[in-house]
């Protein structure tokens, strides 16, 4: 574990992790395992807890996830079966769903409020700030994440909110 940075609390049997256990990894990551473990794996009832407060709840079987319930960072449990969340009917975010719609005018942008401010020239890209410049993406505390590559830095300058507002400048045209 001083090598890959993660933390390691609990049983051991035979020298490898077994029985209940918190399981850390990285800093970089902020993710943390607490259940059962088998064999060095993730085996039992555990939860996942994510950095950005979601949390996945499960049985798993010899490290791989059977059966589960992921639950978002605002309270929303995903539902596979029956998901009315932002999709092609409903685009209203869970937020506004559960808060009501704001009155006229700017439309709320992201589920989180408020939402993120974005570093100039710079895409919010769901795990955290992405520069098309450096092609860099770092969390929201500004940690390494990841080098883009091509289809990820497409797909981020294709759909992910930008730190500038696109309409600063804009001068509507008029009749003449």
């Amino acid at each position: 574990m001083e090598y890959t940075g993660s933390n390691y609390e609990g049983d051991y049997k035979n020298g490898r992790m077994e029985g209940k256990a918190n399981y850390t990894f990285p800093p970089s990551v902020e993710t943390k395992y607490e259940g059962e473990m088998k064999d060095g794996m993730f085996h039992g009832e555990g939860t996942l807890f994510y950095s950005n407060g979601s949390k996945y709840v499960g049985k798993w079987e010899n490290g791989i996830a059977v059966d589960g319930t992921y639950t978002f960072a605002d309270g929303l449990e995903y539902d596979p079966e029956d998901w009315r969340y932002c999709d092609g009917y409903d685009r209203r975010f869970y937020t506004e769903i559960c808060h009501g719609l704001k009155p006229a005018g700017r439309s709320q942008l992201t589920n989180r409020i408020p939402p993120r401010v974005i570093p100039e020239g710079c895409y919010d890209c769901g795990d955290g700030f992405y520069n098309p410049t450096t092609r860099v993406v770092t969390d929201y505390k500004n940690n390494f994440l990841r080098n883009a590559d091509d289809d990820e830095h497409e797909w981020i300058v294709r759909t992910c909110r930008k730190g500038w507002d696109e309409h600063v400048g804009y001068q509507p045209q008029t009749k003449p």
